[in-house]
């Protein structure tokens, strides 16, 4: 598999999946990275036959939820046709590097998959969906299995792969399952590192002026401190930056009152981010959520945790106006009215969210480098490219 070129591997994994599976029956993937792209695609495992995990961690855009629907695909609606979340599909490319959940030195919590890291590793999460009435809604793993049966190269090629008894129970067949999807989210087709940023450190890109700026800006504690949430490594331009240091902050943002009017939660309901994670107890962690990697954040919105924000821009107006006097910056530009009250008044990280005011240029040219992080095959989704 190493040797796959991944874009084509993709389409070979189509191309299986629609011939008749009788074709199989003597066969089986050769290992677990191509059994659990198979998997990743494989709409049999929800409830209607009409979703997998590539509906909502789709290849086409960055794997998030391209699927438009009636919320501005701000959140993602399940297998039943109805059924709608109340946060935003997190994106699938380079989660494979989000280290499991734990907390560091300082006491911090850090890492873990999903907003509120409630999944320790992509095995585990990849258990979530199937099983959500939500999302791909399967009753039970018992009902799982019985789909993996029906496919004649699956039956082979767990055999194969795990244990020659991996099928005869539910729970073992889910957990291999689980592991054979994971393998394949680790592979390099979700961390490419191949963006114009990560050209430019190799030397054969050079950025405009507007995108040194906005580089300048971004790793500089004197005029935006984006760098303190949104740096893994200790030296900036350092190789396989992820742009996450993957703890957990509450910044302030607002509901999504269309969200939770469609889903049925209400205005009254209040996400506590990291306290519903099952491993937190403590009420100084309500609201928090885990900073994201901004890897293809120009084409992934709509933004933050309930995808409240649709514009990259808006997203950094939002944060100056923690720091900017300007009358403009008490508008939110998406409603033309006030930003909306913070969901979880306590616990914003302050300290994280002071800086300089941004001028427009410097707005700009922030935007302008985020732009640049953008992987190579997804650059001609960017607006003005």
């Amino acid at each position: 598999m190493k040797n796959i070129r991944y874009p084509h591997f993709l389409l070979l994994l189509f191309t299986l999946l629609t011939l008749p599976q009788i074709v199989f029956a003597d066969r089986a993937f050769p290992d677990k990275e191509a059994l659990g792209g198979a998997l990743y695609f494989d709409v049999n495992l929800s409830l209607q036959r009409n979703q997998s995990c590539a509906s909502c961690h789709s290849p086409a855009r960055g794997f998030i939820d391209n699927r438009e629907n009636d919320l501005s695909r701000a959140v993602s609606i399940g297998s039943d046709g109805h059924s709608i979340g109340d946060r935003n599909t997190p994106m699938a490319t380079y989660a494979s590097l989000i280290p499991p959940f734990s907390r560091n030195s300082q006491g911090e919590y850090v890492g873990g998959q999903f907003h509120d890291g409630r999944a320790n590793s992509l095995a585990d999460q990849a258990k979530g969906p199937p099983l959500n009435p939500g999302e791909m809604a399967m009753p039970n793993k018992e009902k799982v299995l019985e789909r993996l049966l029906e496919n004649p190269l699956y039956v082979a090629s767990f055999k194969q792969l795990f244990k020659q008894n991996v099928l005869n129970d539910a729970s073992s067949a889910y957990e291999a399952m689980a592991a054979s999807i994971a393998s394949f989210e680790r592979t390099p087709i979700f961390t490419p590192f191949d963006s114009k940023y990560d050209r430019y450190l190799k030397g054969t890109y050079k950025m405009s002026a507007q995108e040194q700026l906005g580089e300048t800006l971004f790793f500089s504690s004197q005029f935006s401190n984006c760098h303190s949430c949104h740096q893994l490594k200790k030296i900036p331009g350092s190789a396989g930056e992820t742009f996450s240091n993957y703890q957990y902050h509450n910044i302030g943002i607002p509901k999504n009152i269309r969200v939770r009017a469609a889903n049925g939660l209400g205005e009254d309901y209040i996400d506590r981010g990291l306290l519903d994670n099952p491993l937190v107890n403590d009420i100084s962690q309500m609201g928090k959520f885990k900073v994201p990697s901004l890897r293809n954040v120009a084409i992934t919105g709509p933004y933050m945790h309930n995808g409240v924000f649709q514009d990259l821009k808006t997203v950094v107006l939002f944060y100056d106006k923690y720091n900017s006097r300007k009358q403009s910056r008490k508008i939110n530009p998406e409603t033309n009215k006030l930003w909306q009250a913070p969901e979880v008044k306590q616990n914003i990280s302050f300290d994280l969210l002071k800086g300089k005011a941004l001028t427009d240029k410097r707005v700009d040219a922030l935007v302008a480098f985020l732009k640049t992080l953008t992987d190579k095959r997804y650059e001609h989704f960017e607006k003005g490219s």
